[in-house]
């Protein structure tokens, strides 16, 4: 007997309560609401808990996330997903996202067991107003005809970031997902001399707040303070449509974190992250 119940459109109003009471740290279930995951036919699924009245949220697709997961919620998700993982990545606040975790491993073993990478602390980070140092004015939104030069860089940073290559485990989806990124006004970047030397996607988006994410400055350009300009720019660009600007970073990766507070980000929770 499942303890959780798959999520409808008749729910969306017990759904952006939930998720309107954290906006920063539920923006990616909040844009899988606004994608349209409560409608038939939706990509993914979302569960709540208890059945009726849930006041805990789980998405399921490519993504696991949690929302206001307490220890019952965590038992009830974890007998009903089972011992098949189907997701490639979980990402959550970082005590509740481990505690699932280890409850899954306890409960199923070797499918959960098996991980890629995994980031037990990440800085949940943001900013409401522009930032508080310059922008680059080099940097815009990424057009079709730097497509080339952006996928490089894209792909350099997920080998970098995700110690995965995605030219080789998925080479046309990541293409058509870097492009999709472009076409959609969602991909930031510095070009020098026609290469791009820093790019800045946005993930998640809702109505409230943008993730980004893909932060990336080539190698030889590091050190310079590019992503500190880039970054302020990106933070100046989402604020001006209306939103809070987010992101999550490693805990050990101090250049990164030094650079989004010198742009005004601030601490506002710790995310944990497992990649299969």
């Amino acid at each position: 007997m499942r303890h959780c119940r798959v999520l409808d459109e008749r729910d969306l109003a017990w759904v952006s309560r939930l998720v309107a009471a954290d906006p920063v740290g539920s923006c990616f279930v909040a844009s899988r609401v606004d994608a349209g995951v409560l409608r038939p036919g939706g990509v993914g699924e979302l569960w709540g808990y208890p059945k009726e009245r849930p006041y805990a949220l789980l998405h399921l697709g490519a993504n696991l996330v949690p929302v206001n997961m307490d220890a019952e919620a965590r038992a009830a998700f974890v007998e009903d997903l089972g011992r098949w993982r189907n997701f490639i990545a979980m990402v959550g606040p970082a005590a509740e996202l481990l505690a699932l975790w280890q409850d899954l491993c306890a409960r199923w073993g070797e499918s959960y067991e098996a991980v890629r990478v995994m980031r037990p602390r990440q800085l949940l980070m943001a900013r409401s107003e522009a930032s508080s140092v310059a922008a680059d004015p080099r940097l815009a939104p990424a057009t079709p005809a730097m497509f080339d030069s952006y996928f490089a860089a894209a792909a350099a940073m997920y080998l970098e970031e995700l110690e995965e290559d995605p030219l080789q485990t998925n080479p046309v989806g990541y293409r058509n997902y870097v492009r999709s990124l472009i076409e959609q006004g969602r991909a930031f970047a510095i070009a020098d001399e026609g290469e791009v030397v820093f790019k800045a996607d946005l993930g998640a988006v809702s109505a409230q707040v943008a993730q980004v994410q893909g932060v990336w400055v080539k190698p030889a350009f590091r050190g310079r303070g590019l992503s500190v300009g880039g970054m302020a720019g990106v933070t100046n660009a989402i604020v001006a449509s209306g939103r809070t600007a987010s992101l999550y970073v490693n805990d050990f990766n101090a250049p990164a974190v030094a650079s989004y507070r010198r742009c005004g980000y601030a601490e506002v929770g710790a995310l944990a992250s497992i990649l299969y």
